[in-house]
């Protein structure tokens, strides 16, 4: 039997996954989401050879439940990728994974998480906060639990500016030294952050809603 994993341990595990999550949120924008989240379930995909690229598209297809049909094209001047092809309530998408992404450091991320992930969680494995306990099949079902349990008796309120809030709010956030966080924001590159401040509230609209409708399906927090 495994030992526990105690809260230092389950920390830094933690940080790998949710690294690697984020990873694979971003990649959604560009690719199945099923595909993407498979790749922390999955051994190292290769494209090295064609027995390999096909390997790996058997691989991937199946961990997508047969909700996506892969297949292995051929690229110019040599090569293969992953052909993904997805059709869902009557839409069509084809999105590709090629060789210059299984050897970008995104994907190493994600490999590395997956190596610590895998075989973490075993038949009978369950994760406990004091006295609450929880049978778990998966890291991911854990740590989802542990974060609910976590946010019990937490008031979580946004606001857009200082002015919405009750004077002692304002206080316990922002007044109070002893309890307040500052962080410290570094532009390294002004002329890029110029341009992103002008497109997002500068006075001409098309650039603003250009910008929207490319990134409004990567949005995870949204003030309306």
């Amino acid at each position: 039997m495994r030992p526990p994993i105690q809260a230092q341990p389950l920390e830094e595990i933690g940080k790998q996954y949710f690294l690697a999550e984020a990873l694979i949120d971003r990649l959604t924008r560009f690719t199945a989401p099923e595909a993407s989240h498979a790749l922390l379930i999955l051994p190292a995909l290769s494209l090295e050879d064609i027995q390999q690229a096909q390997h790996s598209a058997q691989l991937l297809e199946a961990a997508c439940g047969g909700d996506i049909k892969v297949t292995v094209d051929s690229e110019e001047g040599g090569g293969y990728r992953l052909r993904l092809e997805k059709l869902y309530h009557g839409n069509y998408s084809v999105s590709y994974m090629d060789r210059e992404f299984l050897k970008g450091s995104d994907y190493v991320q994600i490999r590395q998480a997956a190596d610590i992930l895998n075989g973490l969680i075993k038949v009978g494995a369950y994760i406990s906060r004091g006295e609450q306990k929880r049978n778990v099949t998966s890291f991911k079902q854990a740590i989802e639990w542990l974060l609910e349990e976590a946010k019990r008796g937490v008031n979580i309120q946004r606001y857009k500016g200082l002015g919405e809030m009750n004077p002692e709010q304002l206080w316990e956030t922002t007044m109070d030294v002893t309890n307040r966080i500052l962080l410290r924001v570094r532009i390294e590159d002004a002329i890029s952050a110029d341009e992103i401040f002008t497109t997002l509230m500068g006075d001409v609209v098309e650039p603003r809603r250009a910008f929207i409708e490319k990134n409004a399906l990567g949005v995870k927090n949204l003030d309306v």
